[in-house]
């Protein structure tokens, strides 16, 4: 996730390793603030990945990602060996763009 975004890890509360950030202003909840561009949490059960917009027109960005479960914001994964990390680098590179 450094390589791709450029940015320097930085720790999202006590478990989310997040690299960048932007701001977020939500129109139905009006909540807003800042989030990281893109993430990880490793977690007991899996990975968490916080790299997907979950927007319908990304969703042909899975295809070929490899093993893993959807959350509603995030992709859970057992293993990075389970998944393309070339597939994992382009969601990450959308997901920046679509973000910003």
């Amino acid at each position: 996730m450094k390589e791709v975004t450029g940015q320097e890890p930085k720790m999202w509360g006590p478990s989310i390793i997040g690299f960048g950030v932007y701001h977020y202003k939500s129109e139905r909840s009006r909540q807003e603030g800042d989030w990281p561009l893109v993430g990880f949490s490793p977690r007991k059960a899996a990975i968490s990945l916080y790299v997907y917009t979950g927007s319908k027109e990304h969703e042909h960005l899975l295809e070929g990602l490899g093993k893993f479960k959807m959350g509603k914001a995030c992709i859970y994964v057992k293993k990075l060996s389970d998944i393309n990390l070339d597939v994992l680098r382009k969601i990450i590179r959308e997901s920046i763009v679509y973000l910003k």
